[in-house]
């Protein structure tokens, strides 16, 4: 299968707010991922993450606050993403830097071997779109949109990642919490959220929380 590394350290962000990348590097990012998407499909058939269609039009949260959004949130509801080798017990923590204008990023989690693993990337505004549509980049995955909808920033956070092509896309969603328990209403808000923005609520999984989870992230 082909894959598309991308390096979690090359300057594609805002070095500062008055600073922004230029708008040709996203516009070439993106036409690379799509292309790479295309090739996917073209030279592998197509894989169990890439569906005939379009990616959702959806809004975004006005007036993100980055700040408000740093901390940890924990995965509490997904679509699938082959990217992420953890199953259970899934958490981030969104370390803000006002100097890059950017989340260094850091998820962890269970594996189906039981194994505690890390990544590490970035998430961070580009000039092309608001500041709630930022991109992932993260060294072992598809660079990727991260789309926030809507958050309070203090319960819940609904994040939709697409990258489509005219015939298919490649889709992801994300229920976050600021608590591993009782998200019943996160779960309960982001549905609403995806559905009216025409994501399918049902391709989401839950992600299991037990008491044998630890968040080291």
């Amino acid at each position: 299968m082909l894959r598309l590394f991308l390096c979690s350290t090359c300057d594609m962000g805002y070095k500062d707010q008055d600073s922004p990348p230029r708008v040709t590097q996203a516009t070439m990012l993106k036409a690379l991922v799509t292309a790479a998407l295309v090739a996917l499909v073209a030279a592998d058939g197509i894989p169990d993450f890439v569906a005939p269609g379009s990616c959702a039009k959806v809004a975004n949260q006005d007036n993100f606050d980055l700040r408000r959004y740093a901390g940890r949130w924990y995965q509490i509801q997904i679509i699938d993403n082959p990217y992420q080798p953890f199953t259970r017990c899934i958490h981030s923590n969104y370390d803000y830097s006002d100097s890059d204008y950017s989340f260094k990023v850091t998820t962890a989690g269970f594996s189906p071997n039981n194994e505690y693993l890390r990544l590490q990337g970035k998430i961070y505004p580009t000039k092309d779109f608001p500041a709630a549509h930022m991109l992932i980049d993260f060294p072992s995955a598809f660079a990727a949109p991260y789309e926030v909808i809507e958050t309070d920033y203090d319960s819940y956070s609904c994040v939709y990642s697409c990258i489509g092509t005219d015939k298919y896309k490649s889709e992801f969603g994300f229920v976050f919490s600021r608590t591993p328990q009782n998200s019943g209403p996160a779960i309960d808000r982001c549905a609403s959220v995806f559905r009216r923005n025409g994501v399918d609520f049902s391709s989401f999984n839950v992600v299991p929380h037990t008491a044998e989870c630890v968040y080291r992230a």
